[in-house]
Protein backbone atom coordinates (compact mmCIF):
# COMPACT_ATOMS: atom_id res chain seq x y z
CA UNK A 1 0.00 0.00 0.00
CA UNK A 2 1.17 3.46 -0.92
CA UNK A 3 2.14 6.05 2.09
CA UNK A 4 0.39 9.36 1.46
CA UNK A 5 2.39 12.32 1.52
CA UNK A 6 3.33 14.14 4.43
CA UNK A 7 0.90 16.90 5.12
CA UNK A 8 2.68 20.53 5.20
CA UNK A 9 2.59 22.16 8.35
CA UNK A 10 0.51 25.19 7.77
CA UNK A 11 1.35 26.35 11.23
CA UNK A 12 4.97 26.31 11.11
CA UNK A 13 5.16 28.06 7.42
CA UNK A 14 2.32 31.00 8.38
CA UNK A 15 4.96 31.70 11.28
CA UNK A 16 7.80 31.30 9.73
CA UNK A 17 6.60 33.99 6.61
CA UNK A 18 4.71 36.61 9.43
CA UNK A 19 8.20 36.60 10.82
CA UNK A 20 10.13 36.97 7.59
CA UNK A 21 7.98 40.40 6.95
CA UNK A 22 8.67 41.39 10.69
CA UNK A 23 4.93 41.16 11.37
CA UNK A 24 3.49 40.30 14.87
CA UNK A 25 0.40 37.69 15.40
CA UNK A 26 -1.37 41.04 16.24
CA UNK A 27 -0.37 43.16 13.69
CA UNK A 28 -1.33 39.91 10.81
CA UNK A 29 -4.49 39.69 12.52
CA UNK A 30 -5.68 43.53 12.46
CA UNK A 31 -4.34 43.89 8.72
CA UNK A 32 -6.23 40.72 7.64
CA UNK A 33 -9.47 41.46 10.05
CA UNK A 34 -9.46 38.41 12.13
CA UNK A 35 -8.57 38.02 16.16
CA UNK A 36 -5.17 37.32 17.26
CA UNK A 37 -6.10 34.09 18.36
CA UNK A 38 -6.98 33.09 14.88
CA UNK A 39 -3.82 33.50 14.07
CA UNK A 40 -2.10 32.31 17.25
CA UNK A 41 -4.47 29.15 16.35
CA UNK A 42 -3.24 28.32 13.02
CA UNK A 43 0.45 28.75 13.94
CA UNK A 44 -0.07 25.94 16.55
CA UNK A 45 -1.56 23.73 14.20
CA UNK A 46 -5.01 23.93 16.71
CA UNK A 47 -7.40 24.89 14.09
CA UNK A 48 -7.46 24.53 10.20
CA UNK A 49 -7.72 27.83 7.97
CA UNK A 50 -10.45 27.56 5.17
CA UNK A 51 -9.14 28.49 2.27
CA UNK A 52 -11.13 31.77 2.56
CA UNK A 53 -9.71 32.55 5.50
CA UNK A 54 -6.28 31.06 4.89
CA UNK A 55 -6.38 33.25 1.30
CA UNK A 56 -7.71 36.70 3.98
CA UNK A 57 -4.47 36.30 6.13
CA UNK A 58 -1.82 35.38 3.48
CA UNK A 59 -3.12 38.37 1.40
CA UNK A 60 -2.06 40.34 4.59
CA UNK A 61 1.10 40.09 4.65
CA UNK A 62 0.84 40.47 1.38
CA UNK A 63 2.07 36.24 0.18
CA UNK A 64 0.42 34.66 -2.53
CA UNK A 65 -1.78 30.85 -1.49
CA UNK A 66 1.44 29.63 -4.49
CA UNK A 67 4.30 30.89 -2.81
CA UNK A 68 2.67 30.08 0.71
CA UNK A 69 2.36 26.30 -0.37
CA UNK A 70 5.75 26.21 -2.99
CA UNK A 71 8.86 27.05 -0.58
CA UNK A 72 10.96 24.58 -2.99
CA UNK A 73 13.23 24.87 -5.37
CA UNK A 74 11.76 26.04 -8.36
CA UNK A 75 11.99 22.62 -11.09
CA UNK A 76 13.05 22.53 -14.81
CA UNK A 77 12.43 19.98 -17.43
CA UNK A 78 10.39 17.49 -15.52
CA UNK A 79 6.92 16.03 -16.93
CA UNK A 80 6.13 13.30 -15.10
CA UNK A 81 5.07 12.60 -11.40
CA UNK A 82 4.55 9.64 -9.35
CA UNK A 83 1.52 9.65 -7.15
CA UNK A 84 3.54 10.28 -4.00
CA UNK A 85 5.15 13.13 -5.09
CA UNK A 86 1.96 15.07 -5.41
CA UNK A 87 2.32 17.48 -2.65
CA UNK A 88 -0.58 17.31 -0.08
CA UNK A 89 -2.46 20.68 0.42
CA UNK A 90 -4.87 19.51 2.25
CA UNK A 91 -5.13 19.14 6.27
CA UNK A 92 -5.73 14.96 6.32
CA UNK A 93 -9.19 14.95 5.90
CA UNK A 94 -10.36 17.09 3.10
CA UNK A 95 -7.38 16.43 0.36
CA UNK A 96 -5.37 18.31 -2.36
CA UNK A 97 -3.24 16.95 -4.76
CA UNK A 98 -0.87 19.08 -6.53
CA UNK A 99 1.19 18.09 -9.85
CA UNK A 100 4.15 19.49 -10.01
CA UNK A 101 4.27 22.08 -6.70
CA UNK A 102 7.40 23.45 -7.17
CA UNK A 103 7.09 24.77 -10.73
CA UNK A 104 7.34 28.40 -10.01
CA UNK A 105 6.50 29.51 -13.46
CA UNK A 106 3.54 27.43 -13.57
CA UNK A 107 0.33 28.90 -15.97
CA UNK A 108 -2.37 26.57 -14.30
CA UNK A 109 -3.03 24.42 -11.33
CA UNK A 110 -3.95 20.40 -11.84
CA UNK A 111 -5.43 19.02 -8.61
CA UNK A 112 -6.13 15.63 -7.78
CA UNK A 113 -8.99 16.32 -4.42
CA UNK A 114 -10.52 14.22 -2.25
CA UNK A 115 -13.99 15.37 -0.19
CA UNK A 116 -15.02 12.84 2.26
CA UNK A 117 -18.91 12.71 3.33
CA UNK A 118 -19.50 16.02 4.70
CA UNK A 119 -16.66 17.63 3.67
CA UNK A 120 -16.81 21.55 1.87
CA UNK A 121 -14.11 24.42 1.07
CA UNK A 122 -15.76 26.36 4.10
CA UNK A 123 -18.69 28.82 5.32
CA UNK A 124 -17.31 31.66 2.89
CA UNK A 125 -17.85 31.56 -0.91
CA UNK A 126 -14.70 31.08 -3.14
CA UNK A 127 -13.85 33.65 -5.97
CA UNK A 128 -10.60 34.17 -7.11
CA UNK A 129 -9.03 35.65 -11.33
CA UNK A 130 -8.84 32.76 -13.60
CA UNK A 131 -11.12 29.92 -15.23
CA UNK A 132 -11.42 26.59 -13.63
CA UNK A 133 -13.14 23.18 -14.53
CA UNK A 134 -12.73 19.78 -13.48
CA UNK A 135 -14.65 15.99 -13.58
CA UNK A 136 -16.22 13.83 -11.23
CA UNK A 137 -14.19 10.64 -11.06
CA UNK A 138 -15.55 8.68 -8.27
CA UNK A 139 -18.87 10.16 -5.83
CA UNK A 140 -20.62 13.41 -5.94
CA UNK A 141 -20.72 16.79 -5.24
CA UNK A 142 -22.96 19.57 -4.56
CA UNK A 143 -21.31 22.87 -6.30
CA UNK A 144 -22.74 26.20 -6.02
CA UNK A 145 -21.83 29.16 -8.31
CA UNK A 146 -22.94 32.26 -8.86
CA UNK A 147 -25.91 31.20 -6.58
CA UNK A 148 -26.88 28.42 -8.53
CA UNK A 149 -26.21 25.25 -7.02
CA UNK A 150 -26.32 21.17 -9.00
CA UNK A 151 -25.24 18.09 -7.63
CA UNK A 152 -22.64 16.43 -10.34
CA UNK A 153 -22.04 12.69 -10.11
CA UNK A 154 -19.27 10.52 -11.94
CA UNK A 155 -18.39 11.24 -14.99
CA UNK A 156 -20.36 14.99 -14.87
CA UNK A 157 -17.90 17.85 -15.06
CA UNK A 158 -18.04 21.91 -14.43
CA UNK A 159 -16.20 24.99 -16.11
CA UNK A 160 -16.96 28.31 -14.56
CA UNK A 161 -15.39 31.83 -14.00
CA UNK A 162 -13.95 31.87 -10.85
CA UNK A 163 -14.14 35.00 -10.33
CA UNK A 164 -17.96 34.43 -9.88
CA UNK A 165 -18.42 33.34 -5.76
CA UNK A 166 -18.73 29.28 -5.89
CA UNK A 167 -18.32 26.37 -3.34
CA UNK A 168 -18.07 23.13 -2.87
CA UNK A 169 -19.85 20.15 -0.33
CA UNK A 170 -19.98 16.85 -1.02
CA UNK A 171 -23.56 16.28 1.15
CA UNK A 172 -23.28 12.13 -0.03
CA UNK A 173 -21.94 9.33 2.47
CA UNK A 174 -19.14 8.68 0.04
CA UNK A 175 -15.97 10.17 -0.86
CA UNK A 176 -16.20 12.53 -3.53
CA UNK A 177 -12.71 12.29 -6.07
CA UNK A 178 -12.23 15.04 -8.34
CA UNK A 179 -9.51 16.06 -10.98
CA UNK A 180 -9.74 19.74 -11.49
CA UNK A 181 -7.23 22.50 -13.49
CA UNK A 182 -7.45 26.40 -12.90
CA UNK A 183 -6.19 28.58 -15.30
CA UNK A 184 -4.35 30.83 -14.66
CA UNK A 185 -3.18 29.51 -11.17
CA UNK A 186 -4.79 31.85 -8.73
CA UNK A 187 -6.58 30.05 -6.47
CA UNK A 188 -3.82 27.87 -4.96
CA UNK A 189 -1.08 28.76 -7.09
CA UNK A 190 0.48 26.28 -5.29
CA UNK A 191 -2.70 25.92 -4.16
CA UNK A 192 -5.37 24.95 -2.61
CA UNK A 193 -5.62 24.47 1.68
CA UNK A 194 -8.73 22.75 2.60
CA UNK A 195 -11.76 24.22 4.38
CA UNK A 196 -12.76 21.65 6.40
CA UNK A 197 -13.13 24.26 9.32
CA UNK A 198 -13.56 27.95 9.20
CA UNK A 199 -12.17 30.07 11.30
Amino acid sequence: MQEKPPVMDVGKRLKQLRQHHNLSQRELAKRAGVTNSTVSLIELNNVSPSVSSLRKILDAIPVSLNDFFTDEPAEHHRFFYHADELAELGDGHLSFRLIGASRRNRKMTILHEHYPPGADTGDDMLAHEGEEGGVIVEGEIELTVDGESRHLSKGDGYYFDSTLPHRFRNTSNVTCIIVSANTPPSFSEGLRHHGSEST
